[in-house]
């Protein structure tokens, strides 16, 4: 057995993080004669960041059970799908569809809503890396007063599906049911339970916050950096102060701007 009482605390710290996961279990038995402080502080740390990790697996493969389940009933493309933007007083409504392969792993993947803006944009560019296949769809405010918040979302979610370059088999969506000739499954907060539709969560939800980085550029009286078009009360200040952009959704306003145009 190695001595490492004669090592310093910081040679044993890069000792440590210089270990695979597969052995540091035998490095910790041996560091854990080693009465310093300093030490047994470090492989505390260590050992918290293995149960952290086999935690997070095992989340990670109850998300991924339902479509397991499909798999192995035979459908091959399981696509999940999601939405952002059913709520803020600006803006589209977006849909992301997502496919993803078997034993798919992605650390940290949950509902968008649950993951702070810096997550969701590496989560974003794994998912996209490693998706079969992913897709977007959009429907503008006009057309969201037009048809009502919820049936532009679930044509924002058709169009993420007619835009697919490989055809999901079988749906799995976020709470709601959309038209298409495709056996499919709404689940409730399916963000949470289910992978696919956890990442269809991320890729619409940073697809839609882009959107509204850019009309904040054009309109950046009313915060939409920030707000990203829900009703803050900075955001409903500006409107009875300027009354409505061109990107707002009037059936969604209720007497929050103070006339029907822009004042400039």
């Amino acid at each position: 057995m190695n001595n490492y009482k004669k090592n310093s605390i910081n040679e044993i710290k890069k000792l440590i993080n210089d270990t695979s996961d597969e052995m540091i279990p035998q490095l910790i038995h041996k560091l854990q004669v080693d009465e310093r402080k300093g030490v047994k502080k470090l492989v505390l740390k260590r050992e918290n960041e293995i149960i952290k990790k086999k935690n997070e697996l095992n989340r990670l493969k109850i998300l991924g059970e339902k479509e397991c389940k499909l798999k192995k009933m035979g459908y091959k493309y399981v696509g999940g799908i999601d939405e952002a933007g059913r709520g803020p007083l600006a803006g589209p409504v977006v849909a992301a569809c997502v496919i993803l392969p078997d034993d798919c792993i992605l650390p940290g993947l949950n509902d968008s809503k649950k993951l702070s803006s810096k997550v969701r944009e590496q989560l974003e560019e794994k998912i996209k890396k490693e998706a079969i296949a992913w897709a977007v769809g959009l429907v503008n405010h006009k057309e969201i007063d037009r048809l009502n918040i919820y049936q532009a979302t679930r044509l924002a979610m058709l169009k993420a599906v007619k835009r697919m370059l490989v055809k999901p088999d079988y749906l799995i969506i976020d709470a709601m049911k959309i038209d298409v000739d495709l056996p499919q499954e709404g689940i409730i907060h399916g963000d949470s339970l289910c992978a696919s539709i956890a990442a269809a969560s991320v890729i619409a939800k940073t697809y839609r916050d882009r959107i509204m980085n850019i009309m904040d550029k054009f309109y950046p009286k009313y915060g939409f950096k920030e707000n990203k078009g829900y009703g803050t009360n900075q955001h409903i200040l500006a409107l009875k102060a300027y009354g409505h952009a061109p990107i707002h959704r009037k059936t969604f306003l209720k007497g929050n701007d103070s006339s029907t145009t822009v004042k400039r």
